[in-house]
């Protein structure tokens, strides 16, 4: 079994997980399955959509809800996650995980690029943190997890709209944490450092970005997405219950603070 047994059992809570089926997503979504969550994933990748339920049908794990939502519509996004809120009643976890990465200079960016970056990685984590919230203050108890980088601690060119959201994710955490602490809910960050995702292949010269990981990791080892999915059920689980405001850095002692 996974390490996620010792943070105890979801069962009876349920999920609102974007970015559900991608590189760290899909084995976060298995762990919390297995800890007996209903998870509603939201991804619109249907080829990783595909592979996310065919990796929870062959360990027969149940609760799962594919929901193939275009983040970047951020009404018919209010609209979908209202109605299955409803359905559901309510969301106790919020994993806002999907993020869209572009990569060129600064100066080839226009407005409209950063606008788009902003609304995927950033403005849709909002609304699904609205739609969660009223249920999770009647309930008096919430988890919410956003997804920031080890990008936002520099060194990194050509990726300014994204580092700019994952840097007001941490902002966000920090402002909804002291605002919600008051009705039980607990917010805090995951800050990955390099994973082999999907993600790596902007990277024109892998051979040499793998170099520079391990030449800046104290721990000599590529991060997995169990990693990723180890912290998410830390900080979903009562175990945590008295951390809230913080960015757990996952990246292998990559940035100390």
């Amino acid at each position: 079994m996974s390490g996620c047994d010792s943070f105890g059992s979801l069962a009876g809570k349920t999920v609102l997980a974007t970015g559900a089926a991608g590189g760290l997503g899909l084995t976060t979504t298995l762990h919390l399955l297995r800890a007996g969550a209903r998870v509603i994933a939201v991804d619109n990748n249907a080829t990783k959509g595909a592979a996310l339920l065919e990796a929870a049908a062959a360990e027969d794990l149940h609760g799962l809800w594919l929901e193939p939502l275009d983040l970047s519509d951020l009404d018919r996004l209010r609209a979908e996650l209202d109605g299955l809120a409803k359905q559901h009643g309510g969301f106790d976890v919020v994993f806002n995980n999907a993020a869209i990465y572009p990569s060129k200079p600064f100066e080839d960016y226009s407005i409209a690029d950063f606008q788009r970056v902003h609304r995927v990685n950033v403005e849709a984590g909002i609304v699904c943190v609205q739609v969660a919230l009223p249920g999770m203050r009647e309930k008096g108890w919430g988890r919410i997890v956003n997804v920031s980088s080890v990008t936002v601690s520099g060194g990194w060119a050509d990726l300014s709209p994204y580092i700019q959201t994952k840097m007001a994710l941490i902002g966000l955490t920090r402002a909804w944490a002291r605002e919600f602490g008051k009705w039980g809910i607990t917010v805090n960050a995951i800050a990955p450092g390099a994973f082999p995702t999907d993600a790596e292949k902007i990277h024109p010269d892998l051979d040499a970005y793998e170099r520079r990981i391990y030449d800046h990791q104290a721990i000599q080892r590529r991060g997995a997405p169990a990693d990723i999915a180890n912290a998410m059920m830390f900080l979903a689980s009562e175990a945590s219950s008295f951390i809230t405001g913080q960015t757990i850095n996952v990246d292998g002692g990559w940035v100390m603070s």
